[in-house]
Order: C-alpha cells, then sequence, then structure tokens
C-alpha cells in the first residue's frame, strides 16, 4: 500500500497548500454575523455564513484594533484577513484582521462628510439646543406607525403618565421616500405645537437607519421650534440625527423615558413640596405671632393710656409721699407748737395772775414793770384773775434787791 500518512502530517499539508495560495493569505469574505463570542482573553469568534454556507471565523484580541463597532449578531460584514487550517482540529477558518458593516465604506465616507459640513455651519452648536420641558404634556412622535419603537413608547408613558398625549405623525422611516416622509412629519407636527416631539425608529442595519442621516432630515430638525429628542436605532448606532436634536436617547424606550414624565414621582414631589410649604408656612405663622405679640406689648408700653397710667401713678405716689412729708412736717410743727405753747403758757401774766398776782399797766394801756415809772397822781389799771382794777397812785418806792429779797 503507497504512502501511508498521519493526520498531523496531512493537517500539515493542507496547512502549507493554504499557506502557498495568495488569495487565501489576503482575502475579504461579506457574510452575515452568527454565533458571535467575546472571550474572556479579547478574542471574538463567530461564524460567518450567508444563504448556502457558513465559514468559522476569530479576530484575535491584538487586531481588535481593527474593529470600529461593536459586533453583534445579525450583521452584515465584510471581513479581511486569511483563511487558514488549524492543525489540531483540521479545519479551516478566516483569522480576520479588519471588519466593516457591509456598504459601511461608502456610506460611512458620506456620513463623515455630511457631518463635517454640518458641524462647520455651527448645527451641533450647544447654543443652539432647546431645553426639553420637564412636564411635557403633549408628546408628538415621528415614526412608523407600525413597528416596536412606536409600542415601546406608547407602553412606557402609559406606565409613567397615563395623562400625557401621545400624537402620532406616522412615516416612513426606511428605503426610498423615507427622508421626505420624515421631514413632512417633523413639520406637520412642529405647526400643531406639542410640548416636546419624538424621532426614531428600531435598530437595524446602517442603510435601514440611513434615512436619519440625510441633510434635508438634519435642516427640518435644526428648524424645528419644537425641542426635539432623536431616538434612532440602537444604543451603539449613531446618525446625523443625534447630533442635531436637542437631546439623543440611545433607544425609542430612552426617548419615551426622558420625554414623559413619571406621574407617581410628581405625585411623591408634590406632596413633599406640600408638607415642606405647609411647614415652613407654619413656622412663619408662627413668627409673625410672636412679632405680633412683641408689637402689641410693645404698643401698649408705649400708648398713650399706658403712658398717662403711668404718670398717674407716679402722681398718686407723689401725692402720697407729700401726704407723708405734710403730715411728718405737720406733726413736727404741732410737737414745737406744743413746746411754744407750754413755754408760752409759762410767760403768760394771766397764768401769773391766776397765782395771786396783778398786771399793772398804766393810763396808756403799757405795762408799768418799775415803781420809778409812775408817781403820785397817776391812773393805773390792776388786771387781775376776775377782772380789773382802776387805781390812783399815792405814792412808789423803789426797793433794792436785798431788801425785796429779805421781804
Amino acid at each position: 500500500m503507497a504512502g501511508v500518512y498521519s493526520v498531523s502530517q496531512v493537517n500539515a499539508y493542507i496547512k502549507n497548500m493554504f499557506a502557498q495560495d495568495f488569495a487565501l493569505r489576503r482575502i475579504a469574505v461579506k457574510g452575515e454575523v452568527s454565533n458571535c463570542k467575546y472571550h474572556t482573553s479579547g478574542h471574538i469568534y463567530f461564524t460567518l455564513k450567508d444563504r448556502l454556507g457558513a465559514i468559522s471565523a476569530v479576530m484575535f484580541a491584538s487586531r481588535r484594533k481593527g474593529l470600529s463597532f461593536r459586533l453583534e449578531e445579525g450583521q452584515q460584514v465584510i471581513v479581511k484577513g486569511s483563511v487558514e487550517v488549524y492543525e489540531r482540529d483540521g479545519k479551516y477558518q478566516l483569522y480576520a484582521d479588519g471588519i466593516e458593516l457591509d456598504g459601511e465604506g461608502d456610506l460611512f465616507r458620506r456620513f463623515e462628510k455630511l457631518r463635517n459640513e454640518l458641524e462647520e455651519m455651527g448645527m451641533f452648536s450647544p447654543e443652539y439646543k432647546q431645553p426639553i420641558p420637564r412636564y411635557a404634556m403633549t408628546v408628538g412622535i415621528v415614526t412608523a406607525d407600525t413597528g416596536a419603537a412606536i409600542r415601546d413608547i406608547m407602553n412606557i408613558a402609559a406606565r409613567r403618565n397615563p395623562y400625557v398625549q401621545l400624537v402620532l405623525c406616522p412615516a416612513l422611516v426606511q428605503g426610498a421616500g423615507a427622508a421626505p416622509s420624515i421631514v413632512r412629519a417633523i413639520r406637520t407636527l412642529d405647526r400643531m405645537g406639542p410640548d416636546v416631539m419624538i424621532v426614531g425608529r428600531g435598530g437595524g442595519s446602517i442603510e435601514d437607519l440611513w434615512a436619519f442621516n440625510e441633510e434635508s432630515v438634519a435642516r427640518a430638525i435644526f428648524a424645528c421650534r419644537t425641542p426635539v429628542i432623536s431616538a434612532v436605532g440602537h444604543e451603539t448606532d449613531v446618525t446625523i440625527a443625534d447630533y442635531v436634536a436637542d437631546l439623543r436617547a440611545p433607544t425609542p424606550s430612552a426617548a419615551a423615558e426622558l420625554a414623559v414624565f413619571d406621574a407617581s414621582l410628581f405625585d411623591g414631589q408634590l406632596l413633599a413640596a406640600a408638607g415642606r410649604l405647609k411647614k415652613a408656612l407654619t413656622a412663619r405663622r408662627d413668627a409673625a405671632r410672636h412679632e405680633l405679640e412683641k408689637r402689641r406689648l410693645s404698643l401698649r408700653l408705649y400708648s398713650p393710656q399706658s403712658q398717662l397710667n403711668a404718670r398717674r401713678q407716679r402722681l398718686a405716689d407723689g401725692e402720697d409721699r407729700l401726704r407723708r412729708l405734710m403730715d411728718g412736717t405737720l406733726s413736727r410743727r404741732r410737737h414745737a407748737l406744743a413746746l411754744y405753747s407750754e413755754r408760752l403758757d409759762g410767760l403768760s401774766p394771766l397764768k401769773r395772775i391766776s397765782g395771786g398776782f396783778g398786771f399793772v399797766t398804766g393810763g396808756d394801756g403799757k405795762r408799768i414793770c418799775s415803781a420809778g415809772a409812775v408817781k403820785p397822781g397817776d391812773r393805773v389799771c390792776i388786771r387781775v384773775s376776775d377782772g380789773r382794777i382802776d387805781a390812783s397812785v399815792t405814792g412808789s418806792r423803789i426797793l433794792s434787791p436785798q431788801k425785796e429779797g429779805t421781804a
């Protein structure tokens, strides 16, 4: 039996054949991504398939710089690399050096060109961005009337706030005529004057989302007087509409969350605000009452009636002090008068007269204190305790003090 080879020899031979084939060393393969797995090591393992076949593929972590987006199931891609044999398993697979979305090359160049032009014109500038109203009551929606996007928006709006009115202006969101349809819907809703507008659709390929990269759609959003939330595709999808809109939402569901305020949360905020307001009003009322009471007491203190009462009280106190002073003075004066009266009484001629003495006056009524003051024949009046005696002097004699004392 001629030539028997081991499995490893056969695999090595086939691998060498693949390595010598120039077409397999630098090849670009187009297909749909399936069984995509990101390994913890950073490698990406996936299968590239079309309607009639499939090929295993791998992109090593060292080659990831050739990937500008996240690889996901169902994407149509073009993989550039080489086809080689893995000797251990005897299987061939595609080793990827770079991956791009199918059709992305020309479309991406168009996207970048338009984005740069509109940016230079200032259409992405923050000063042109309108604020999204916090409590919108009417939300306009530009999207397809059938599809996951409108259902997601309706469900989230109903859950968050059933009182918000949704106004749908249906439009084509992909294919021929999509861009003019979106522009007409935006302008129609803008004339209706909703509080905020959602413009978008669900996910898809770059071709499916291309209508939102058209300049006419960008200009319609920029000219819109209504604040616009863009919600195109998935979180990783970025369109020109996202740049020019007032706010970008990663998905239509997220746009509904941003546009429709949560009624239950709003009720809770209202209750909390009402509590704070009541507390503040109570505090202000108590402070006002305290201030009013303080002013009332001040008015009472400085009122004419209060001052009149105070002066009356001072007058009454002064009257009492004056009365006490007068009573004291009168008492002292009465006592002194009594003393003087006693002393005068002791010196009174009448008292002496009542003791057996007499009070002698001349004809002129003046007191005669000396015997030498009269001469014989003078008329005198002698007052005694029970009357008077008129007499005529017959003689007088002055006695010496010794003789008077002896007598």
